[in-house]
């Protein structure tokens, strides 16, 4: 009888604990940090709280005034807060910014830290490592990509390394010289991607994460068609696919990775518009966490495409195309669990909310708006309600 009891005990214990942990996960809702278009709508960097359980957003407020603060960034354990300013002088030199912030754990407030020059003119992306000990930065009319490394209060030191592109591509106007439009490391962070637009190239550099320093690959870099345009990246789970959207020609190509050499291997460009148009242009990809389906938005038409990943070959197949609803999506993300999609209006001054099913990859458009004047970016922080978690 004791023994039943202690059996009972135990397994209700057990059940409390999971209970617990549910609800405390359940009630995880978020900090979503929107860079900006600074002008008469806009003043830098907004913030609003997310709730993903019923999907509603809360009051926009503004978190940090910032000149074109066009592309954000989180370190993993959601303490500090990069962006890029977009700037083609910066104290008096040929330069953009990079702006460091520290958020309040409390109220994910945001406080200045620091500003330092690009080294290049309208810095167009960052990204931080995988070990988080370095900042990557593509300076879009530098046409370069720089490394800063990170310090143990978040701040940024000296840069370690500049990988200065050059060449040009058949788009006089375009890509009259090298445009890094982004950097992104591969997932086992060994080599660091830029796609650069005025090239028609992805250009591969070795990195060392404990020296934080570039060193070109061999190969140094894979092409795309002429006049495509590379933008930006997005990396399969399984680290064997790289897909490369090319804002000139609004087409996605394929690429197979091969994680040892980084050499890309090209498989398929599929476009992401019914009709192509010169003046439209293709402006985020990303993949679902699953890695079955894959997201583009294109500006002009303003349409979201939604396509199936075929897990073998890593090959799209087109789901759906949709209206963006939200006028020139220049970028769009899923929230981390990939249930709702939020969609970035820089000319309707605001973020559109998309529901995302799971099983087929298609969107939802709901009613939800979130008004914010020249968005651009949305980076997500969690935020745990403490107390449900005492609960």
């Amino acid at each position: 009888m004791l023994g039943m009891i202690s059996r009972f005990l135990r397994r209700t214990a057990l059940v409390a604990c999971i209970f617990t942990f549910a609800v405390a996960f359940a009630a995880t809702d978020y900090e979503v940090f929107v860079g900006t278009y600074t002008g008469p709508h806009s003043k830098g960097i907004y913030s609003f709280r997310f709730d993903p359980i019923i999907g509603k957003a809360g009051p926009v407020e503004l978190a940090a005034e910032t000149n074109n603060p066009s592309f954000l960034a989180v370190d993993k354990q959601g303490k500090y807060l990069y962006a890029v300013n977009e700037l083609d002088e910066y104290k008096g030199a040929k330069s953009g910014a990079v702006s460091v912030f520290s958020i309040d754990p409390a109220t994910g407030t945001l406080k200045f830290e620091q500003q330092v020059a690009s080294l290049g003119g309208a810095p167009a992306y960052l990204t931080l490592d995988k070990t988080g000990r370095a900042l990557l930065v593509a300076n879009y009319n530098g046409g370069n990509v720089v490394v800063f490394p990170i310090t143990a209060n978040g701040q940024l030191g000296e840069h370690s390394a500049l990988d200065q592109h050059s060449g040009s591509g058949p788009d006089r106007e375009r890509q009259e010289g090298p445009h890094a439009h982004s950097v992104q490391m591969t997932n086992d962070n060994r080599f660091a991607m830029s796609a650069d637009l005025g090239l028609d190239k992805v250009i591969i550099d070795k990195f060392d994460p404990i020296h934080r320093t570039l060193t070109p690959n061999n190969p140094p870099f894979a092409t795309v068609a002429p006049g495509s345009g590379p933008r930006h990246l997005a990396f399969a789970p399984s680290g064997q696919f790289v897909y490369v959207l090319n804002e000139m020609g609004t087409t996605v190509t394929v690429f197979a990775l091969d994680s040892k050499t980084g050499a890309m291997r090209d498989l398929q460009t599929i476009s992401t518009v019914e009709t192509h148009d010169p003046a439209d242009t293709a402006a985020e990809i990303e993949l679902a966490r699953s890695g079955r389906f894959l997201y583009t938005s294109t500006r002009g038409v303003d349409v979201i495409a939604v396509f199936q990943v075929a897990p073998d070959s890593g090959k799209l197949a087109l789901v759906e195309r949709i209206p963006s609803i939200a006028k020139t999506p220049r970028f769009f993300t899923l929230d981390p669990a990939g249930h709702w999609m939020f969609v970035a209006g820089q000319d309707s001054n605001n973020i559109v909310l998309f529901h995302v099913d799971p099983r087929t990859g298609k969107l939802t458009p709901t009613d939800s708006r979130i008004e914010v004047g020249s968005p651009v970016c949305l980076v997500f922080v969690p935020r745990t309600s403490q107390t449900a978690a005492r609960h």
